[in-house]
């Protein structure tokens, strides 16, 4: 049976980050009841929504914030490079708490926001095949994300859960440079993900798949995402006049820019500073 009842109600975590902000208008028209999880409040929360304010690792907080739900969307955690210790502690720490706290309250459905980063040393051509990637990290930021999707595999065998673990590309409201017009994931594509996750298509088990949208420059193989009803619809070839010119070196790794000698691990590379 794949079809998604509706309403269901879902652990949103990450719930105030930008990713979630984009998707909780598909979850409002779907009829969803949303707990939006995240060390600050969401802004603007409506009457099917509910804010927890706590942290992914703390476990007694998350056992009660995913009590009596159906399904996890685990969005919370560094998303850029930072230090071993703080990312360890929050993106691997933080999804072996949310999974156990779905385990706990017996949540079979678990979408996590795993990252292009845990394979970013794959030349580009290497997802177009539909092989199944093995973890090469670009990063720490990487490692805590192919250490995600590991655990991943390990409560869906263990537990006889569905987990699906996303390898998104790059989310955001639109593409904002050519190297994202392969990498887009649009906001009702994420939705479409989370419809995927619900539904009963490869339930128990682990998906690795590719989160990005259908996009006409697109390097990803999208079959393992469809065996599970995520159909992506959206094409960044659409804001392609927007982005404007070729750039004039383009990647040929998965991790771009972060597989670079230029980007260093366990430094916040955005500020040039050791990570704190």
């Amino acid at each position: 049976m794949s079809a998604t009842p509706l309403p269901q109600t879902i652990a949103l975590t990450g719930g105030a980050g930008m990713m979630a902000t984009l998707l909780r208008p598909y979850l409002e028209r779907a009829g969803h009841n949303v707990r939006l999880i995240d060390l600050v409040p969401a802004p603007a929360p409506r009457r099917h929504e509910t804010l927890h304010i706590g942290s992914v690792v703390d476990a007694t907080f998350m056992n009660a914030a995913i009590a009596g739900t159906d399904a996890v969307i685990h969005l919370g955690g560094i998303h850029r490079e930072k230090s071993w210790e703080e990312l360890v502690a929050t993106n691997i720490t933080g999804t072996q708490v949310t999974l156990e706290a779905a385990r706990i309250n017996g949540v079979k459905r678990v979408l996590l926001a795993s990252s292009t980063h845990a394979v970013g040393f794959h030349p580009l051509d290497a997802a177009r095949d539909g092989r199944h990637l093995a973890p090469r990290p670009d990063t720490y930021y990487g490692v805590s994300k192919a250490a995600m999707e590991a655990l991943g595999s390990l409560y869906a065998d263990k537990f006889a859960m569905k987990v699906v673990s996303a390898r998104i590309g790059t989310g955001g409201e639109r593409p904002e440079n050519v190297r994202t017009l392969s990498s887009w994931l649009s906001p009702a594509d994420s939705y479409r993900l989370v419809e995927a996750t619900l539904n009963g298509l490869g339930a128990p088990g682990h998906h690795v798949l590719w989160a990005v949208s259908a996009n006409s420059r697109g390097w990803a193989d999208l079959s393992a995402g469809r065996r599970i009803g995520f159909n992506p619809l959206d094409d960044a070839e659409d804001f392609a006049a927007e982005v404007g010119a070729e750039e004039n070196a383009p990647n040929v790794l998965l991790g771009g820019q972060w597989a670079s000698s230029s980007h260093q691990i366990g430094v916040d590379n955005y500020s040039g500073l050791p990570a704190k």
